[in-house]
């Protein structure tokens, strides 16, 4: 939706640097799928955030948060202001409004056995999840099995269901005072824009990629089942055609998009802005105006 272009405009115009709250954008390597800022955009602004963890390493929104915080800090120690930018909303909300999980430290074992079941019966699995969290399972697609697993994983673990969890922390006093935008554009035009962005990646090698990262890393636990990723595996294993494999990454990238609007429409502190009707420079200008206004 154009976060990257508005992020790196806002950043010129405040003299700042990006924090990246994407969740797959932390792993090395995986740079096409994953659309990482180019090497050009990081010399011209610092990026955080991103290539901190190999692709066969765990890593959770609690060790996500850590970090994050200590660039934030960092950045005011040096009079820098950080931007934000990113579609993870559990990573966003757990470091802005300070929203964690307890208990984080990764299940291996049970959650190789509920993938297990997942790979057996993705729909039995789903309605497990809505017998103990009908919230989350009505926002989760049948399909997402690492977000399915991971609330089952959070209510087994914690007696808790992920929704009462969340629930709990709303209304707390904020981690940061921030001052929180977001973009939106025309759906038909949101679409064919993710269309063209899907091609140029298997222009660019999305493929090659993907086979390169399953020959070094064989055994990882979450990278490969991210959005592109997983479906390219699914062809290199022979299970998808070429044309199935790039119609299933346009069409899960729709819905994902789809999700992640009702995930940020639900916070009424954002400043909604139409990418397809304002240049980058007239959101950047914006953002700078209300931004010091809310400052007065």
């Amino acid at each position: 939706m154009g976060k990257t272009a508005a992020a790196l405009t806002t950043a010129k115009c405040l003299s700042g640097e990006i924090v990246s709250a994407d969740s797959m954008q932390i792993y090395k390597e995986m740079d096409i799928g994953t659309a990482k800022p180019t090497a050009a955009e990081k010399a011209e602004i610092p990026h955080h955030m991103v290539d901190i963890v190999a692709p066969d390493q765990s890593f959770n929104v609690s060790e996500y948060v850590h970090q994050a915080q200590l660039v934030i800090d960092d950045c005011f120690t040096r009079q820098v202001q950080p931007i934000v930018a990113g579609g993870t909303g559990l990573y966003v909300n757990a470091l802005l409004d300070g929203f964690l999980f307890p208990d984080q430290q990764p299940d291996p074992d049970l959650r190789a056995a509920l993938m297990e079941e997942w790979n057996a019966d993705p729909e039995t699995l789903h309605r497990r999840l809505a017998a103990v969290d009908p919230a989350t399972a009505a926002r989760l697609h049948p399909n997402d099995a690492r977000r399915i697993v991971r609330a089952l994983e959070v209510y087994l673990r914690t007696g808790t269901s992920m929704s009462e969890l969340q629930a709990r922390t709303s209304g707390k006093q904020a981690r940061f005072d921030g001052t929180w935008f977001g973009l939106t554009r025309d759906r038909s035009a949101l679409y064919q824009r993710i269309d063209q962005r899907v091609d140029a990646m298997f222009q660019q090698g999305l493929i090659d990629e993907v086979a390169a990262l399953l020959h070094r890393y064989p055994q990882q636990p979450t990278a490969l089942q991210a959005l592109g990723y997983k479906e390219v595996v699914w062809f290199l294993q022979g299970h998808l055609t070429l044309e199935e494999c790039v119609y299933l990454i346009k069409r899960n990238t729709r819905r994902f998009a789809k999700r992640q609007l009702s995930w940020f429409r639900r916070d009424k502190r954002i400043h909604w802005f139409d990418a397809g009707q304002m240049t980058d420079m007239d959101i950047a200008a914006r953002i700078e105006e209300i931004s010091r206004n809310q400052q007065r």
